[in-house]
């Protein structure tokens, strides 16, 4: 049950969402959730409250005279007490305080007497709400008379003993609290009922319409009493009947003074009155269906009044209303914790976005520009074991021409430094959005300040795992190198051999012939250049591979250290979420 009322608007004026529909509507709301993985139904709870409101396993909540809550509702309570200390760190206090307040009267009410069922007459000024509570107990307890308000403060009326701690609860001062005619017609059927008569609801002092919101945020069941001139106050039901849409079924709705309306115009009113109620959202008990029960009496001529203490009879011998009504009120409560808990999108990380987001860091961290640097290395170790000798030379008088050549490259600019910085904080701004997707705000902005806190060193570590990338080790060499700089070699050597044999004939020492010398130089200077081509054809695919490796281990290092700092707290989040959600599944009632 709810605490005591704030303000104006009364212990009432939650916004109640109407049983009758609210499940439907709720469930349509509830179809975003599957985006969010891992979830396989809503767990069984059995933790129990014990009498101080505490979560015992196994115990089970049992009221001072052995009564017990219901499995379900059980269940239910152990969720929302659950629900709550898994989200105080993550909203804010307002937001849970109703759903605490109502651990706290369902606890207070759970250790009271369960055969004791509190009803109360609630109206407005001239109702005939007391009258009808005199009618009742068959004996004038409560003052009635033309001057208003005649009742001033709760009275109760008891038809057995027990009821004390009920009505301390709803501090009832003993001088008002009455019995019933002894040996009145009904009194047996009306044992355990304890009937509460309250002052106006639209009474002008303010005390007295605090004292019925504070009333009506603890009792069992509430009986409006509404008369032919203001069954349709809007004040009524805009303040009371339309946000105790969701109590319907522990609610009486009484058409008094039927008497001053002639021939069909009783039911006309009648009639009017359902029809209000329903627009109010309010189910009417009608077909055998739950809901509010609705008839019409006249308290002062006792038309009607024997059909009323009838369906009190029944009601009460059920014992069951205060469970109804904490059951009400934890609807309510779900209803209203509904935008803190109810995902609209499908929010997540799925692995589409974990591999962009890798894909991200490493372009960030310069992974394809590293995978291509290790390539180049590696055919340039390639050309320079098996390149000929003369292109050797020339790029080595290259190199002494431009210094700069073959160095390793200068820092990076801080312009680059700072777009580098900036795509990491594009990557991490990114899989926020994306995990946090229609997920409600409380929790989208701790996902958000998760992935914050772990993205504030990721630009510096990523920067160490390129500098450590950046320095590897002398690129491996293929078994084939050995033949291919033998025969490097020995293309050179038919070429010097040639070049002698011909400076030999010139200076006479040999004999003439210029074609044989000729054709063993070129030989070995078509043969050089043959051997590199087809050396550097056949280290393309090492290189390559040797480059994608180097890609490959900077990417995974770099989606490490990010996985570590951002998508592992990510996730973390969301699964806080995902059990909290379970927990507000089962609350709620509904199915997924």
């Amino acid at each position: 049950m709810s605490g005591a009322a704030e303000g104006s608007a009364g212990g009432w004026d939650d916004g109640l969402i109407a049983r009758r529909a609210g499940e439907k509507d709720a469930m349509e709301d509830l179809e975003g959730l599957d985006g969010l993985d891992g979830l396989q139904g809503v767990k069984g709870l059995t933790g129990a409250l014990d009498g101080g409101g505490s979560v015992l396993a196994g115990a089970e909540p049992r009221t001072a005279d052995g009564g017990a809550y219901s499995g379900p509702l059980r269940a239910r309570l152990d969720a929302l007490r659950e629900l709550i200390g898994l989200s105080r760190a993550r909203l804010e206090g307002s937001i849970l305080d109703e759903a605490g307040r109502v651990l706290e009267e369902a606890s207070a009410r759970q250790r009271l007497s369960s055969r004791h069922t509190v009803v109360a007459i609630a109206g407005a000024s001239g109702s005939g709400k007391s009258t009808l509570f005199n009618a009742l107990a068959g004996v004038p307890i409560s003052e009635t008379g033309l001057r208003r308000p005649t009742t001033s403060a709760p009275i109760a009326c008891t038809w057995s003993d027990g009821a004390a701690g009920l009505l301390d609860r709803l501090a009832v001062p003993g001088r008002l609290r009455r019995k019933p005619l002894a040996g009145g017609d009904g009194d047996e059927e009306l044992h355990g009922l304890v009937l509460v008569d309250l002052p106006d609801h639209d009474s002008a002092l303010v005390h007295h319409r605090e004292e019925v919101d504070r009333v009506l945020a603890l009792v069992d069941a509430v009986i409006w009493v509404v008369d032919p001139e203001k069954y349709a106050d809007a004040a009524l039901h805009e303040r009371y009947l339309r946000p105790l849409a969701g109590h319907a079924e522990i609610t009486f709705v009484v058409l008094n003074q039927i008497d001053r309306l002639p021939g069909e115009a009783a039911d006309q009113v009648l009639d009017d009155l359902r029809r209000l109620l329903d627009e109010d959202g309010m189910a009417l008990g009608e077909h055998g269906e739950p809901g509010a029960t609705v008839l019409a009496l006249s308290a002062l001529g006792g038309q009607g009044v024997g059909e009323l203490r009838e369906l009190l009879g029944r009601f009460v011998q059920e014992r069951n209303a205060p469970a109804r009504r904490i059951s009400a009120d934890v609807d309510a409560a779900a209803g209203r914790l509904r935008p803190a808990y109810v995902a609209m999108g499908h929010p997540g990380l799925g692995e589409r976005s974990r591999e962009q987001f890798a894909d991200r860091l490493a372009w960030a961290v310069g992974a394809v520009a590293a995978g291509e640097t290790a390539e180049r290395a590696w055919l340039r170790n390639a050309g320079r074991a098996c390149g000929t000798p003369w292109l050797r030379l020339w790029r080595w008088y290259e190199s002494t021409r431009m210094p700069g050549i073959g160095k390793p490259r200068a820092p990076v600019a801080p312009e680059e430094e700072l777009t580098a910085r900036q795509r990491v904080e594009q990557a991490v701004r990114t899989v926020v959005e994306e995990a946090t997707a229609g997920l409600p705000a409380p929790w989208a902005h701790a996902v958000r300040e998760a992935a914050l806190r772990g993205a504030e060193g990721l630009p510096e570590a990523l920067d160490e795992l390129a500098v450590a990338a950046g320095t590897p080790g002398r690129p491996p060499r293929p078994a084939w190198w050995p033949a291919a700089v033998v025969a490097q070699a020995c293309m050179t050597l038919l070429q010097i051999f040639g070049a002698l044999w011909l400076v030999g004939q010139i200076v006479g020492v040999l004999e003439p012939g210029l074609l044989p010398p000729v054709l063993v130089m070129l030989a070995g200077i078509i043969g050089g250049p043959l051997v590199e081509w087809a050396c550097a054809a056949a280290a393309r695919g090492p290189a390559r591979r040797y480059g994608q490796d180097a890609e490959r281990r900077l990417r995974e290092a770099a989606a490490g250290c990010g996985r570590a700092r951002v998508l592992d707290p990510v996730s973390a989040e969301l699964m806080r979420y995902r059990e909290v959600r379970e927990q507000y599944v089962t609350v709620s009632r509904l199915r997924m």
